[in-house]
Order: C-alpha cells, then structure tokens, then sequence
C-alpha cells in the first residue's frame, strides 16, 4: 500500500451532507415534507468517491470531525473499494462541517455550517501519484500540488461559483500552474467575458493546455491544441443534480490517469454525471461501472458510445475492495 501509485489524488474540505429530495424549500415559517432523505459525504469526498468507484486508485487529502454525523460520513469513506485514506485525519472535538441541501430535481437550496478545520494534512511526498484536483481563485496553486507537477503529476483544475459576480479576469492568470481546466458553462462565460461557451472555449484554450467545459443537459465540450470535441449528454430524470459536475471531474481524471483518449475521457466523464444525477447525494450517488453498463445499454445504437460501454461491461464485477489505510487521529 505504501509504495502503490496513486491513480487521483483529491485534496479538499470533506462535508457531511444531508439531502432532502422531491421538495422546494419552504416559506418562512412553513412545513414540508420530502420524498426522499440521504445522508452522503460531500464536498472533496464527492470527486474522491466517484474516482474510485470507477475503479482509480484514489487517495483523499482531508481532515475530518468526530461528531455524530462526521463519524458517519468517516465511516462510509471507510467501507468504498478503491479508497486510500492514509492520508485523512480525523480530529477530536472538530465538528464536520455539514450543509443540507432540499432539491426538486433542478433547483437546490443549501444550509451550511462549518468550522475551521486544524489544519490540512501532509500530501504524498515520495508515492506517484498520475493526477491530482487543485482549485483555483485563492491564491497560487498548492504548494504542494506545484511540487507534484514537478514530478510529472497532472493537475487538473476547476474555479468554481463567484457568489460576488465579479467574475474576476485574474483566475484565469493562474492557469500556467494547472494543466486540465474544467469548468460549467456559467463559469467559462463569466471569467472568460465571452459571448457564447465556444467563443469562451477558445478564450480558455488559448491559456491551458486543456480546457473542457460543460453544458449540463447539452454534455461538454473540449479544446487542445487545434483539437476541439463535443459529446453529447443522455437525457434521464434527474432526482439531485448535487455532485454531477463533480462525477463529470472525477471520470475525466480517472480516464486521464489510465491515459484514454481525450473524446472517450468526456463520455466517461458525460455518463457518469448523468449516472449521477439519478440518486440523491453527491458521493452516495456516484456511479459504478455496472451503472454506466446499464444506462449504455439503451445506447447499443449509437457506436459512438460502444468502446465505452464495453469498458463500463468488463469491469461490472471488477471493483474489488482495495486494502485501505485507516483514518488518523
């Protein structure tokens, strides 16, 4: 375990999300009832699971609390294959932080609470690992995901919402630390200023190496070099679209780290999303292979879809429980 390469490496805050589905939030003052109630790992974990579900080996950078609810969440983390948790703390007397979130399907409403954690724990300083998520939009690239790159990691990246709406044109400065931009359309057509996501594609091409962005029910779209692509999204009823563009990263990393092409790295990171969409919960909804089998089997029609689903088929029942490293304290 010690010496294994890592496939994704996630680094980043772990939530303990409570999800109410089938529902709008209410009024001041008001009562609802939900269809549906599921308590998931949030926030980083949502990218984590999804990498190792696909069967990536996935290490989790994170600190956890030991509350109740934190305690939980810990524990499922636990008992996903594929998993490596070596580098996860969980500290005494630190609350998780913990947002609830009511969705209708389409619209979601969220309540956050959240202490500053201790600290962040220690990235790998001698274990490979092929691809790691850094953020942009705080300041400089992680000190220790730049020395990670120096040793031959892809980072691939996102920015994220700007609650302000200033959209600030300076994100996009700090893209010569990242080699994947991936971002949602809003986003591209905030900080890039362009008129439409392909004027914004280019825009962003002409920044990072690679640049994909997507377009919910519209797929996604991609730029290297003189290479542009764009798959399409599969339409299904979506129950919380919570953590789909977060399975739509993961996929793309997976793919990345196992060095697929860049056209089959955006439908595996298109169906998984799609996948996603279909439970309640970021991390609890992620996709496993034989759930992408299954979808893709409506799509025998369409070649374009084959190779993958002939992956997602191979490996139905091939996910097995990696030997996974305890949570710290």
């Amino acid at each position: 375990m010690t010496d294994r390469e890592i496939d994704v490496l996630i680094a980043g805050q772990v939530y303990s999300d409570l999800v109410f589905t089938g529902v709008q939030a209410p009024a001041p003052g008001a009562e609802v009832y939900a269809h549906g109630f599921a308590i998931s790992p949030g926030g980083a974990a949502n990218r984590a699971v999804a990498a190792a579900r696909l069967g990536a080996h996935t290490a989790l950078v994170t600190e956890l609390g030991d509350d109740p609810i934190g305690c939980i969440v810990a524990h499922m983390l636990r008992e996903e294959a594929n998993m490596d948790l070596r580098f996860a703390v969980q500290h005494r007397g630190y609350q998780n932080p913990i947002s609830v979130a009511i969705t209708d399907g389409h619209d979601r409403s969220f309540v956050t609470y959240e202490q500053q954690p201790p600290h962040l724990p220690s990235w790998p300083e001698s274990t490979p690992v092929r691809v790691a998520h850094v953020g942009l939009g705080r300041g400089p690239v992680h000190a220790e995901a730049a020395r990670l790159r120096a040793r031959g990691t892809i980072l691939v990246s996102g920015v994220g919402w700007d609650p302000s709406g200033q959209w600030s044109e300076a994100v996009l400065d700090q893209l010569d630390d990242v080699d994947v931009l991936i971002v949602n359309d809003v986003e591209a057509l905030g900080y890039t200023r362009a008129e439409n996501v392909d004027a914004a594609l280019e825009v962003l091409a002409e920044r990072v190496d690679l640049a994909v962005i997507t377009l919910g029910s519209g797929g996604a779209m991609a730029a290297q070099g003189p290479l542009r692509l764009r798959v399409p999204a599969i339409a299904v009823r979506a129950v919380d679209p919570t953590g789909a563009g977060d399975a739509f990263t993961a996929a793309f990393m997976a793919a990345t780290a196992w060095d697929w092409e860049i056209s089959q790295r955006l439908r595996l990171a298109s169906i998984s999303a799609t996948c996603s969409v279909r439970g309640a919960g970021g991390a609890r909804s992620a996709p496993r292979p034989a759930d992408i089998a299954d979808l893709l089997s409506e799509q025998r029609s369409d070649p374009e879809w084959e190779s993958v689903r002939q992956w997602a088929e191979r490996h139905r029942t091939s996910v097995i429980p990696a030997t996974r490293g305890a949570l710290t304290s």
